[in-house]
């Protein structure tokens, strides 16, 4: 069907205008009919922040996304304009999308004032109305509001308090569209006040010359709690225009955490068919969880959903390069590659006076470490339960489960691997270890014995140290299992990733 080009045939169609927060009412409405996603992607906010959503777009409000750094926010803000209708019509030429039967721009006003029925329209896609800002103390009025500029005023030669000469900023550009600040805080309380009429009274004035312009706006805004940044915070005056204040959140279960991870990071590599199996999932997701409760970081800043996606694509590149060099087709992670995601890791806590005085890689390795004895902790028997049975021959228990592993390492064997050994020698290295494979095969079913299996034993070797049962020590990515016992006099202490 042939769009209207003009403001008599838009007449003619029958085309009746909304105004913006009653186009997304009406297609959110539309889309819970029709049972749609109404914000594909986003995990987690299913019975928390989409519900607010929905209530403050049905009521019709301007909304303020709260939360900490990597929970969402500006992504929610981008996919509202899917809300909106696919395309409006605007008087043509118009800077700040006038609608045909109600202009309010100078030059909108002006155009349909000589041509009538005959001003020529243009239909505007949503995409083209939306706009966002990242507040940051550079941020002027004129940026967001517009101002008097002289060139246009001397070209036309125009009275500075004439509306021609008016330079519209980028609030007003989105007109009839959704407008978003992100990081608000940040915008200097000066400039926040240029926003009280905006969000209360729908009009802007530019300059103090008795020029009103009413705006038919969605104004959206993102901010991190005010404790958390010392740049500056939001006045309560503004706070008080918000209409909604909706707060985000992480990941509530590991499991929404990976899925977020699997949906966001990128391990598609071209020449390797990359395996990863569900217990390295699991770690590095983890790892997130232990941050966000550990008392060496800092939890006001919070801890991105980035630091799980970074880590996961590093672990993978590992994986990646190791099996480049060796020329297999085959890759599978190995948890002596887990030094490797430190680099996603390091910067991307922030850590308390306690935390930097142990330095980042030390507290990074402590919260590998514990993700490691969490997940651990899902596929085999505590290593440091209580055993009930003893050996008549000695006071010793008995250790159905590991007993011959630790009594391998105590015979004063260990096992010594690294993230560039082929497949073959990091096996063979692994099965000398005595009841290992077994063990290994006893918890975990239906697995490729000879991609798979090998990392899921060294698995089990870390998740003993993790768990006080074996040493281990790490120089120049060689990592070698022994006796507890032993190591203590012939080696290093614990550290902190061992606490």
């Amino acid at each position: 069907m042939k769009r209207p080009t003009t403001l008599g045939e838009l007449r003619k169609s029958g085309y009746k205008t909304r105004t913006v927060k009653d186009e997304m009412r009406a297609n959110l409405i539309a889309k819970l009919d029709r049972k749609e996603p109404l914000f594909p992607g986003i995990i987690g906010y299913e019975k928390t922040v989409v519900p607010a959503l929905v209530n403050a777009i049905l009521a019709k409000h301007d909304i303020i996304l709260l939360g900490l750094r990597g929970q969402a926010k500006t992504r929610i803000v981008r996919m509202l304009p899917q809300l909106l209708d696919e395309e409006v019509p605007a008087v043509q030429g118009s800077e700040i999308n006038d609608d045909p039967f109600n202009p309010v721009s100078k030059h909108a006003v002006d155009l349909v004032a000589e041509f009538g029925d005959r001003t020529p329209i243009e239909w505007i896609h949503r995409d083209l109305r939306y706009g966002e800002k990242l507040a940051t103390p550079d941020v002027t009025i004129a940026d967001l509001i517009g101002d008097i500029d002289p060139i246009k005023a001397a070209a036309r030669r125009l009275h500075y308090a004439h509306e021609g000469a008016i330079h519209f900023g980028i609030v007003p550009r989105c007109n009839r569209g959704i407008f978003a600040i992100n990081e608000l805080p940040d915008l200097q309380p000066r400039i926040q006040v240029g926003l009280f009429n905006i969000l209360e009274e729908k009009d802007l004035q530019i300059r103090g010359f008795n020029i009103r312009i009413p705006l038919d706006i969605m104004l959206v805004f993102t901010a991190n709690p005010e404790d958390y940044t010392n740049r500056g915070n939001i006045i309560t005056p503004l706070k008080d225009r918000i209409d909604s204040q909706i707060m985000t959140h992480y990941p509530r279960s590991l499991e929404d955490s990976i899925r977020i991870t699997e949906q966001e990071a990128d391990l598609t590599r071209e020449n390797v068919d990359v395996r990863i199996p569900r217990f390295f999932r699991e770690i590095i997701d983890q790892i997130a969880f232990e941050a966000r409760k550990s008392e060496f970081v800092d939890q006001k800043s919070g801890v991105s959903a980035r630091l799980t996606i970074s880590s996961m694509e590093n672990l993978t590149s590992n994986a990646e390069r190791r099996a480049i060099v060796a020329g297999d087709r085959i890759a599978v992670p190995r948890m002596c590659d887990l030094p490797h995601v430190l680099p996603g890791l390091t910067g991307k806590i922030e850590l308390v006076f306690e935390g930097e005085q142990e330095g980042s890689t030390k507290v990074s390795k402590a919260l590998v470490g514990r993700a490691v004895r969490e997940t651990f902790k899902k596929y085999f028997p505590d290593p440091l339960r209580k055993r009930q049975r003893q050996n008549p021959e000695s006071d010793r228990p008995v250790d159905p489960e590991y007993g011959p592993i630790v009594d391998w390492f105590e015979a004063g064997n260990k096992a010594e691997v690294s993230d560039e050994m082929t497949i073959g020698d990091y096996t063979r290295e692994l099965s000398r270890v005595a009841g290992l494979r077994e063990l290994t095969l006893q918890h975990m079913k239906g697995i490729d014995e000879e991609y798979e299996l090998p990392s899921m034993m060294e698995f089990v070797l870390d998740g003993l140290h993790q768990n006080s049962r074996l040493a281990k020590d790490e120089v120049d990515h060689v990592t070698s299992y022994r006796d507890l016992v032993g190591s203590i006099f012939s080696g290093p202490g614990r550290g902190l990733e061992e606490d």
